[in-house]
C-alpha cells in the first residue's frame, strides 16, 4: 500500500489542455460527466458521430441534440442548417452553445459582446421561464445574441448581452448558450449550471444526443490507450505484486482433519420418534395432523371458507357436493372420527386406517380438481379452435 502511495504522489499529473466540450474528454473543459450523469437521472444519452442527415432516422418529438461548441465545415453548410431545421419543424429540440451552434440553428445570428469580462460572468435571470428559474449561472461571454423579433424569448443576460436565448421553430424548440461552460466538467459541479442543463435538455426520459460529428472524435481503443499513464500503472502493479509475494501465508504445523460431530440420518429420526409416541399412546397427535392437513388442503385448493371448516363436517360435506358433486358423507364420517380421537384417542390400528382414509379423501379431492382443470383447458382449446376457421 504504502508503495501505491508513493508511485500516485510522484506521478506525472495530467495536464488539462483539451478545450473541446466532448463527451471523451475528463478534463475541466470536457462534457463527460455530463454524458454519465444524464444517463443516470433516467435519460437516453447517446453519442451522435453521423452527419446531420441522419437525423431523418430519430424520433424527433423525443429527441434533444446538443451542439457543444460545434466546429463548422468548410463546405457542405447550407445543407447541414438544412437538416438541423428540418429535425425542429418536425419537433425537435436543439441545444446550441457559442457562435459557431448559433450559426447552425435556423435564423440563427451573433455578435460581439458589448463588455468584455476577464472571468466568467453571473447571468441575471430574466422572466418567469424554466431556464431563467435555474437562477444564477456561470457562463462565459465570447458572443451574445444579435437576433431580432418577439419570438427570440431571453432568458438570462450578461450585463446587457442575451447568453441564454430559447425560440420556437415549427413543431420543435432551439435553444442557444453563449457557452458550453454550464455543461462542463467543471461547470457542472454547480447547482445553477445543472438546473439550467436539466431545463434545456426537457423532460426526463427523453434521448439525449451528443453531436461528436463536428468534434472529428475518434472512438478507437488504440485512442483510448495512448491517453493512460503507462509509467506510473506499471509502477503501481510491481508494488502491488511485491506485496502480495511478502503476504503470502505459510502452513505452520502438522495437518489434522477437521472434527466431524457424528448426526443421525432423517430414517433414524423418524424412527426413533415412532417409537417415543407408539410408548407414549399418542395416536391423537397422528390423527389430529391429518385432520389438520386436510382441513388446509380445502382452504387452500379447494377455497372453502373459515366458517364452513369451522362448522360441523356434515356442512364441509355439503360445500364439496356443490363444488364437485357426488357424495362425501365419507370423508364428514372421517372429519367427525377424528375430531372425537382427540377425546378419545384411537387404538394404533384404527388410528392408522383413519390417517390413510383423511389420506385417500385428499388425493379424491386432488383428482377431481385436476380433472377439472383439464377439461377447462380442452373447452378452451376448442374455442381457440373454432374461433381460428
Amino acid at each position: 500500500m504504502l508503495g501505491v502511495v508513493v508511485v500516485s504522489l510522484l506521478g506525472p499529473s495530467h495536464e488539462d489542455n483539451d478545450p473541446a466540450p466532448t463527451t471523451y474528454n475528463a478534463g475541466s473543459h470536457g462534457a463527460k460527466a455530463a454524458y454519465l450523469l444524464l444517463s443516470e437521472l433516467g435519460y437516453d444519452a447517446r453519442r451522435w458521430s453521423l452527419p446531420p442527415d441522419e437525423l431523418y432516422g430519430v424520433d424527433p418529438s423525443k429527441t434533444t441534440l446538443i451542439l457543444a461548441q460545434p466546429i463548422l465545415p468548410v463546405k457542405n453548410l447550407k445543407p447541414v442548417r438544412a437538416a438541423i431545421a428540418s429535425f425542429l419543424s418536425r419537433g425537435g429540440r436543439v441545444v446550441a452553445t457559442g457562435a459557431t451552434g448559433a450559426s447552425l440553428l435556423p435564423d440563427g445570428s451573433t455578435s460581439d459582446p458589448t463588455h468584455v469580462y476577464d472571468k466568467l460572468c453571473f447571468t441575471v435571470p430574466e422572466g418567469a421561464g424554466a431556464l431563467a428559474r435555474a437562477g444564477k449561472v456561470s457562463i462565459a461571454d465570447p458572443a451574445r445574441w444579435s437576433a431580432n423579433g418577439p419570438e427570440y424569448r431571453v432568458e438570462q443576460r450578461c450585463g446587457s448581452d442575451a447568453v441564454v436565448v430559447r425560440y420556437g421553430y415549427g413543431s420543435g424548440e432551439a435553444i442557444w448558450w453563449s457557452s458550453s461552460m454550464p455543461l462542463t466538467n467543471a461547470g457542472l459541479k454547480e447547482d445553477a449550471s445543472l438546473k439550467l442543463l436539466l431545463a434545456s435538455l426537457g423532460p426526463s426520459g427523453r434521448t439525449v444526443i451528443f453531436d461528436e460529428y463536428f468534434h472529428e472524435q475518434r472512438d478507437s481503443f488504440l485512442d483510448t490507450l495512448k491517453g493512460l499513464p503507462w509509467r506510473p500503472l506499471g509502477w503501481q502493479c510491481a508494488a502491488v505484486g511485491v506485496l502480495l509475494v511478502l503476504s503470502r501465508g505459510r502452513r505452520n504445523g502438522p495437518l489434522r482433519l477437521p472434527v466431524r460431530v457424528p448426526r443421525s440420518s432423517p430414517l433414524e429420526f423418524a424412527e426413533s420418534m415412532g417409537r417415543l409416541y407408539s410408548v407414549a399412546g399418542a395416536t391423537e397427535a397422528a390423527t389430529d395432523a391429518a385432520r389438520g392437513r386436510l382441513l388446509r388442503f380445502l382452504a387452500e385448493q379447494c377455497g372453502l371458507s373459515r366458517e364452513e371448516l369451522r362448522s360441523n363436517p356434515d356442512a364441509i360435506a355439503e360445500a364439496l357436493a356443490e363444488r364437485f358433486g357426488g357424495d362425501w358423507t365419507g370423508l364428514s364420517a372421517h372429519l367427525e372420527q377424528a375430531r372425537e380421537a382427540r377425546s378419545n384417542p384411537l387404538a394404533a390400528t384404527s388410528a392408522i386406517k383413519l390417517v390413510q382414509a383423511l389420506e385417500a379423501d385428499r388425493r379424491e379431492i386432488q383428482a377431481r380438481i385436476s380433472d377439472g382443470k383439464r377439461k377447462w383447458q380442452r373447452a378452451q382449446n376448442q374455442l381457440g379452435e373454432d374461433v381460428r376457421q
